[in-house]
């Protein structure tokens, strides 16, 4: 029986971060629907999706590099 670690590694840190996520978005925006309304829950949505656009272009950045990374080193 054989254990691959690193994929679990990569599966729980997938999970960790998409539990943060859906934390983040339905819990906080869901308070503040409940306390503010509906127009500043639409704001807060607007707000958090714009505030994971540099994490997001982060992300993507790093993707990019182990991409050509691993292409270089099969030369």
């Amino acid at each position: 029986m054989s254990r691959d670690l690193r994929k679990y590694g990569r599966q729980t840190n997938v999970r960790l971060i998409a539990g943060a996520l859906i934390l983040l978005f339905i819990i906080g925006d869901g308070l503040i629907y409940l306390i503010y309304g509906s127009g500043a829950a639409l704001m807060g949505i607007f707000c958090l999706l714009g505030g994971m656009i540099p994490v997001g272009l982060t992300v993507l950045v790093l993707f990019l590099l182990d991409w050509i990374r691993k292409r270089a080193d099969r030369d």
